[in-house]
């Protein structure tokens, strides 16, 4: 996820990296022309910090943390902003949840936090793709399931439909390109009306649409996805 933020961010702003492993560093330095510092090297006074680290290790990280940020910005899942607080030092804090998307500019980024940074956050963030501002952390443990994760949850959906053609006789190639299409101009198309009126200007009487849209409720496809959307929120919450 580092990674997809910087790609997202590296035409707009200068940045900097913070790196355990000399290896990445190296990586980082010639691929982002940065200035990459050790963890002990480097004081977070004054400066706007991207958290990018597995939720398990904050508070080791915290420990090797020097100064205190002007704005940390967490992409951490679930960690809250008390827990924040305890582990690293800044004058405000902002939780963000991003997608890998974000290397594309195409993130769909969910945050929340110090209202007074709200459209400092929405600038920055802006240049990976939409965000979308919640009111609280609840909500964006929430949206966790569909902006962090929902990229995820729809490769199954487009590897499903490819694997279905390839089934009844498509070849790969094809499969997969006929897929990724789909899922191309679908973006648009979501984005301009509410799915059931798509869904009910492709489905006609008796026909194929219809019968494929009725297998998949009898697979449960759509409860499914919303307990997928429910058991997301719980791992937050741990």
């Amino acid at each position: 996820m580092g990674m997809a933020i910087a790609y997202g961010l590296k035409d707009r702003y200068k940045l900097e990296f913070v790196e355990p492993d000399i290896s990445r560093q190296e990586e980082l330095k010639k691929e982002f022309d940065a200035d990459i510092y050790s963890p002990d090297d480097f004081d977070i006074t004054d400066r706007n910090i991207i958290l990018v680290v597995k939720p398990y290790i904050l508070e080791s990280v915290g420990r090797q943390i020097k100064g205190k940020a002007n704005t940390l910005y967490s992409v951490l899942a679930g960690s809250t902003i008390e827990a924040l607080k305890a582990n690293i030092d800044a004058k405000n804090y902002i939780r963000i949840m991003p997608n890998v998307s974000a290397k594309f500019g195409a993130s769909t980024s969910v945050i929340t936090g110090d209202k007074s940074k709200r459209e400092e956050a929405e600038e920055i963030f802006s240049a990976i793709g939409d965000t979308f501002w919640v009111d609280s952390e609840k909500e964006i443990d929430i949206a966790t399931a569909i902006a962090g994760s929902g990229p995820a949850l729809l490769t199954l959906v487009a590897e499903a439909m490819m694997d279905g053609l390839v089934k009844e006789g498509m070849k790969r190639p094809d499969a997969i390109g006929i897929t990724n299409s789909l899922f191309k101009g679908f973006a648009p198309l979501i984005s301009s009306a509410h799915p059931a009126v798509i869904k009910d200007a492709v489905m006609s009487p008796g026909g194929t649409t219809a019968a494929a849209y009725a297998m998949l409720e009898e697979g449960a496809v759509r409860s499914s996805f919303i307990k997928a959307v429910e058991e997301a929120f719980k791992v937050t919450q741990k």
